[in-house]
């Protein structure tokens, strides 16, 4: 026995609960990041950051074309790129799947080509390689087709294995249960697991339309005309012309008014998703 608790004294530990240990090392956290944040507000320029980023008689004539122009044609490209990489990424995705060995290969050198080949290099070759290896030929749609099939081609790899995964996910006993009614594989492909994975990858399908309203952007390597720039080139252009980054900023602030809103609606289907189970 400890002498000390043989004598009768209080047997006094320094030893602190893992509570405990949790609450310092959370206000230590807290405490950093502070002290992080009171650091970058006394050390920043403000004036100099306003007089670049912030001019208010920029911003006023950047409105409404930044808009009417610039944001529409972003939101344009992005669901046109979306729209053809969905449906070529099912394809891929049933292709992938499919007991024909060819089609699986086919698929999965797809899939691997255009996921490791950067999004730039893929819109420079449809805008620039294609009209040169087919001379006389028209891709429809003009920039807006170009673009649409490059993101396309992009996206589609990507929602191709995230459809695949939907569609294994599905229990099996839902295509045994369809046969059993007298549906063919096709029929119960269609009607009966292709929605239900469907269901399944929304979340994810919903994040890819995020990335792609971001590699939107790429579109300026293009040579585009005035009014089909989007938000990157829109804003870029100003900046040039006016010797000012408050363009730019404008452009970023557009992103993020169409990101974060989805950006909060993909986190709650995850949520939703997550309760399902």
């Amino acid at each position: 026995m400890d002498r000390t608790a043989a004598q009768g004294r209080p047997v006094v530990t320094s030893r602190l609960s893992r509570r405990q240990r949790r609450r310092i090392s959370q206000g230590i956290q807290y405490a950093i990041f502070v002290a992080a944040l009171v650091l970058v507000g006394l050390l920043a320029d403000w004036d100099r950051l306003q007089n670049q980023f912030a001019q208010k008689d920029l911003v006023a004539q950047l409105f409404p074309e930044i808009i009417t122009t610039a944001l529409r044609n972003t939101v344009v490209y992005t669901l046109s790129g979306f729209a053809f990489g969905l449906v070529l990424g099912l394809v891929v995705a049933l292709m992938r799947l499919s007991s024909v060995a060819p089609y699986r290969w086919l698929a999965s050198v797809y899939i691997e080509f255009f996921r490791g080949l950067p999004a730039l290099l893929i819109l420079i070759f449809v805008g620039v390689a294609v009209p040169l290896a087919f001379p006389g030929t028209e891709i429809p749609g003009g920039t807006y087709g170009k673009v649409a099939l490059g993101l396309g081609l992009v996206a589609a790899a990507y929602m191709a294995e995230t459809i695949r995964a939907g569609i294994q996910a599905v229990p099996k006993g839902q295509m045994e249960a369809a046969r059993s009614l007298g549906f063919s594989h096709a029929r119960a492909m269609v009607s009966v697991i292709i929605p239900q994975a469907f269901r399944i990858v929304i979340p994810p399908l919903t994040n890819e339309l995020v990335l792609l309203f971001k590699d939107s952007s790429l579109v300026l390597f293009l040579g585009i005309t005035l009014n089909e720039r989007e938000l990157t080139k829109f804003g870029r252009d100003l900046a040039s012309q006016t010797a000012n980054s408050t363009p730019i900023l404008v452009a970023g602030l557009c992103y993020l008014i169409v990101t974060v809103p989805l950006s909060f609606v993909v986190r709650r289907l995850e949520a939703r998703a997550d309760k399902a189970k």
